[in-house]
């Protein structure tokens, strides 16, 4: 049995930024789409930039042009499936260009719109060099505000939630793109509501997790220490564990961030809310850095991508890994075939 069968749509794949290893890496996955049981997608490209670098790394990679996604499950076994979203002209491998930046936007853009039309089961995407994107006009912090931008354009509810997945663990980070000083001021109860309710629709709908069990953190050193060593915990993450308690969840904290991820505690609880960035981040690339997923919950449809950046300096050289690229792949292919299970619940 290839790769393709069983699947009813491809998954729509960004390359992210040409000059990083996203192009490597979308064409080392497709070599290994049989060893590793990937799931069909069609990639959203430069044709020419692809067969480049796939010549550059001494890929046996035939790329071929497709006007629609439902095409890629005949081509993908015998050639790479490319949506062609061409570049302004050729970007070297290592050399990030403001210039493509266009390019970049719109192959996210499209691959958001034909997985919203049904045309793609979901949406992968590699990793972008955010300052470039912002010398180019592009306003997001990255690509999870984004894509929640994208959904609302098209007429779609849309809390982007991040979730970290590899290791064995799942966390949610509360803040995201913002400096460490500000996190205090942007911490609120509500917020953090938000995003643990977000979080439990998601492994409700998507991973198959019925009744989720929460773990959340404390912003300070040992939880705050009952207040000795800062007053969030009392003053505003165990307000928001009363209100997820009340409404009936399974929440527990908050609790130390240093003691959480252990492997003895991994498997009391389904998914770890933590406080900012690193916080959550710190652990699964810890334990998984080289097939660690990035999911965005609180989005109409299903987005993945590896959790790593562009890798400027590996772009080109042979020695970019593509696990965290087929780790996303498969996930999203695993979410999607639970969500086409579960009936008669609210979209993700």
């Amino acid at each position: 049995m290839n790769a393709a069968a069983g699947q009813g749509k491809p998954i729509a794949v960004t390359c992210g930024d040409p000059a990083g290893i996203g192009p490597d890496i979308t064409l080392a996955t497709w070599t290994r789409r049989a060893a590793d049981a990937v799931p069909a997608f069609a990639v959203l490209a430069d044709i020419g930039h692809l067969q480049a670098r796939a010549s550059a790394l001494g890929l046996g990679v035939s790329c071929k042009a497709i006007g629609e996604p439902g095409e890629a499950l005949d081509v993908f076994p015998n050639a790479l499936p490319v949506l062609p979203v061409p570049l302004p002209h050729p970007v070297p491998a290592g050399k990030p260009d403001p210039s493509a930046a266009e390019a970049v936007r719109a192959s996210i853009e499209e691959a958001v719109a034909l997985t919203l039309k049904g045309k793609a089961s979901a949406v992968v995407t590699n990793p972008i060099a955010k300052h470039i994107m912002a010398h180019a006009g592009f306003t997001y912090p990255g690509h999870t505000e984004f894509l929640g931008a994208l959904a609302e354009e098209r007429g779609h509810q849309a809390m982007p939630v991040m979730m970290l997945v590899g290791g064995g663990l799942r966390t949610v980070p509360v803040t995201i793109h913002i400096p460490l000083a500000d996190v205090p001021h942007m911490l609120t109860t509500e917020k953090i509501v938000e995003t643990a309710l977000v979080a439990v629709s998601g492994l409700q709908c998507w991973f198959g997790v019925p009744k989720p069990r929460l773990a959340l953190t404390g912003l300070n050193p040992h939880a705050g220490e009952d207040g000795l060593m800062g007053d969030e915990e009392e003053r505003i993450i165990k307000p928001a564990i009363a209100i997820l308690q009340k409404a009936g969840l399974d929440v527990g904290g908050p609790y130390p961030a240093d003691t959480l991820f252990h492997e003895r505690i991994r498997t009391a609880h389904d998914a770890v809310i933590a406080m900012y960035h690193d916080q959550a981040l710190i652990p699964v690339k810890t334990l998984a850095f080289d097939e660690g997923v990035n999911v965005t919950l609180g989005l109409p449809f299903i987005r993945t991508s590896p959790d790593h950046g562009t890798a400027f300096a590996l772009a080109g050289t042979g020695n970019a890994r593509p696990d965290a690229l087929i780790a996303a792949l498969r996930l999203a292919a695993k979410m999607a075939k639970m969500e086409a299970a579960i009936t008669n619940s609210d979209p993700c």
